[in-house]
């Protein structure tokens, strides 16, 4: 990502990296080689989410890792540390799950569009983060898989993303055999849009996150608020939605510019109003 000009590094309390360039986000999970999803991990995640969200100046999250694995999921030895605990660690584990939920469905209704950048294995709770972005561009080197089933531990939060992202059949197959599978068989299963050599990976991501933060971001925030909110609706619900998403989305300024710039064969100026 080319132009950075602001970085913040992480640390044991702050274990992700933030870089800013013009109109986009790059959020890295920085904490290998596991790159869990502990709590200090999802409480990072959700205060970069949320100073995203707050930064006019951001119309793109791209969402990637640093180290061989995208992230192996839940920190399984933080969670086994509270079974000593007098209620067998059901407080923690519902604490943990409870925050989970809530940086998936934070990505889900941000304002910006999140791309996921995967380079490497992406497993049960972080392939449930793959499948929660917007978008998903993956290298040849990248796996997933949601193996919860073979300790004992039906991956079920993941579940939610992957039912919502993959085919019933598929998003069960992962489920239930627990197997990994490699970069294209997840294209083919609609867990990620593209798959590129590992070199290009970069470029590929930032080619999308240019391409997005080029739009109107009033545009980009009505549509893709638009998109989960019909997606949960019935057909005649769904298009009585998003009609008056269009009918006021017409009425907009950028709309009114958009239109106008197009007519006139020239190129639109955001007010992103």
């Amino acid at each position: 990502m080319a132009e950075i000009v602001e970085l913040s590094t992480q640390s044991e309390t702050h274990p992700i990296e933030v870089q800013k360039a013009p109109g986009i986000t790059r959020i890295a999970l920085s904490s290998p080689p596991a790159n869990a999803l502990s709590l200090a991990m999802m409480d990072a995640l959700m205060a970069a989410l949320s100073d995203a969200a707050e930064d006019k100046d951001c119309r793109v999250i791209v969402l990637a890792a640093n180290g061989k694995l995208f992230s192996a999921g839940h920190d399984l030895k933080e969670l086994t540390a509270h079974r000593s605990d007098d209620d067998r660690g059901r407080a923690f584990f519902e604490t943990t799950m409870t925050r989970c939920a809530a940086v998936m469905q934070a990505i889900v209704r941000h304002r910006c569009p999140v791309i996921a950048e995967v380079n490497g294995l992406a497993t049960a709770a972080g392939c449930q983060l793959v499948a929660s972005c917007d978008l998903a561009i993956a290298s040849e080197e990248a796996q997933f898989c949601t193996p919860g089933v073979n300790i004992g531990l039906f991956c079920s939060t993941p579940m939610v993303a992957l039912s919502r992202n993959l085919s019933r059949k598929h998003a069960m197959e992962m489920l239930l055999t627990g197997e990994t599978i490699d970069a294209r068989s997840a294209r083919e299963f609609g867990l990620v849009n593209r798959v590129v050599p590992p070199e290009y990976l970069g470029t590929v991501v930032g080619k999308y996150a240019t391409t997005i933060a080029s739009k109107s971001a009033m545009t980009v925030k009505t549509g893709k608020e638009a998109f989960y909110a019909q997606a949960e609706m019935g057909l005649s619900d769904a298009y009585d939605y998003a009609a008056r998403v269009m009918v006021d989305n017409m009425l907009a300024k950028d709309a009114e510019e958009g239109i106008g710039a197009f007519l006139g064969k020239r190129k639109p100026e955001w007010t992103h109003e």
